[in-house]
């Protein structure tokens, strides 16, 4: 295969091997058979077809930001899209057409050059495949939907080595299954999204110390039940100095400033906040306001859920938890889906979960691999604690590794059609490490 290729085959000898199979969760330690660093399409199509006719394990690294470390397979070839970052803006069309190697920021980067922006996700290290096949809840949901409302096409190397673009237009079964469907269907190579005018938003959050807490949480819930379309928020729990439960709450208003001054003045005048605010700013620095707060390197671990109301037994089961958490590092989030993105229809996308609800999201993260057991064992606990204020249904980029009995509820009333697309598709499975859809025929 080395010979057909123009970009890098790395073998574990190789110089690069370590720092390219490491990825954004440092639980993940798997070493691939080799690495292939594609230099575009040509080399995708080359891998797929040298794993399958190999039966080689494939798995697809664009980002490397999942907590489930998909991207990297033990002893098969991991197809790297990371070098694979070419962009192209229409701003007379309002779309881009984005190689999925892209990150959030790097996206951004190009598209704010004309004052435009799409739905991504709340970290700008995050790549923009992985984020957007499975959903891409963001900053812009309320306004302008998820990430994969707004893809209007796609294109896909396929488990036979063939290049399809999937779109309104053609293969629509396809274009249905990537939006909501995760990698379960081929390497997608590039995206064209929808883009829509943003540019300074109103933005910021405030952080409420730990006799506020509870109040806080209380009023997070009142206020953004009632948010409009233009307004995304979301809160956290986090830990302050002496260990105490303290609660952060997040915003980004998009339309007209004066507009959001109003929406917002609710939230400036309620407490008494020990640090943050709310200003105009760049869309692209709020963006990367939260970047910070999970840095590479990080042992990771994650449960999650769809939680519809913040009632008072959820509050006080977390803020009970949150107080015990073993690493000062581990944050439990609310990210609000609202607006347009909640009123889309259930079938409409792959993307099955569209009331108006929070992604509930425990994020474990501490530094010591000795530390692993208690904190692991501490974020099961306290998942079990909220689990009677929680919906069965989960995100699916929030799945960790481990957690292929809870597929089907991530896919919802989905799963059968997708599993039908897979078959069409992919009847072998070769695309399986991912969170996997069996083809209708092995169901």
């Amino acid at each position: 295969m080395a010979g057909r290729l123009q970009g890098e085959l790395l073998t574990p000898r190789g110089p690069d091997y370590d720092r390219i199979r490491h990825v954004f969760n440092a639980m993940i330690d798997r070493r691939p058979a080799a690495i292939l660093r594609c230099a575009g399409v040509a080399d995708v199509i080359q891998g797929v077809r040298f794993a399958r006719a190999q039966q080689l394990p494939l798995s697809i690294h664009s980002g490397g930001h999942s907590v489930s470390g998909a991207s990297v397979c033990q002893g098969g070839l991991m197809l790297d899209l990371s070098r694979m970052k070419g962009i192209r803006v229409d701003p007379a069309r309002r779309a881009a057409q984005a190689q999925t190697g892209l990150l959030l920021r790097e996206f951004d980067h190009e598209t704010q050059a004309f004052g435009l922006a799409t739905t991504l996700g709340v970290i700008s290290v995050t790549g923009i495949a992985g984020l957007t096949l499975g959903g891409g809840l963001g900053w812009l949901n309320g306004k302008y939907g998820l990430s994969c409302d707004n893809v209007l096409a796609a294109d896909i190397v396929t488990a036979d080595g063939d290049f399809l673009t999937a779109s309104p237009a053609e293969h629509e079964d396809l274009y249905w299954a990537l939006r909501g469907g995760g990698g379960n269907f081929g390497v997608v190579t590039s995206l064209t999204y929808q883009l829509h005018p943003v540019s300074t938003v109103l933005a910021g959050g405030l952080v409420f110390p730990a006799e506020q807490a509870r109040a806080a949480l209380r009023f997070y819930y009142e206020f953004s039940s009632g948010a409009p379309d233009e307004l995304s928020t979301s809160a956290s729990v986090g830990r302050d100095a002496e260990g105490r439960p303290v609660v952060s709450i997040a915003a980004c208003y998009c339309g007209p400033l004066h507009e959001g001054e109003l929406t917002l003045q609710p939230l400036r005048n309620f407490g008494k906040p020990v640090e943050g605010e709310f200003r105009p700013l760049p869309y692209l620095a709020f963006q990367r306001a939260h970047d910070a707060g999970a840095p590479a390197g990080r042992q990771h671990y994650w449960k999650s859920s769809y939680l519809k109301d913040i009632t008072d037994g959820a509050i006080e089961a977390l803020l009970e938890f949150a107080a015990t958490s073993p690493s000062p590092y581990t944050g439990i989030g609310f990210q609000q889906m609202t607006g347009a993105a909640s009123r889309v229809d259930p079938r409409a996308t792959a993307f099955a979960h569209r009331d108006r609800h929070y992604d509930f999201l425990i994020v474990s993260q501490w530094e010591d691999t000795a530390d692993s057991d208690r904190n692991i064992a501490w974020t099961r606990r306290c998942f079990e604690a909220m689990s009677p204020y929680l919906q069965a249904a989960v995100y699916v980029n929030n799945l960790g590794g481990t957690e292929q009995e809870r597929v089907r509820a991530a896919y919802g009333v989905n799963y059968d059609r997708l599993a039908s697309v897979k078959a069409r598709y992919d009847p072998e499975n070769v695309f399986r490490l991912n969170h996997n859809i069996a083809p209708a025929a092995a169901t």
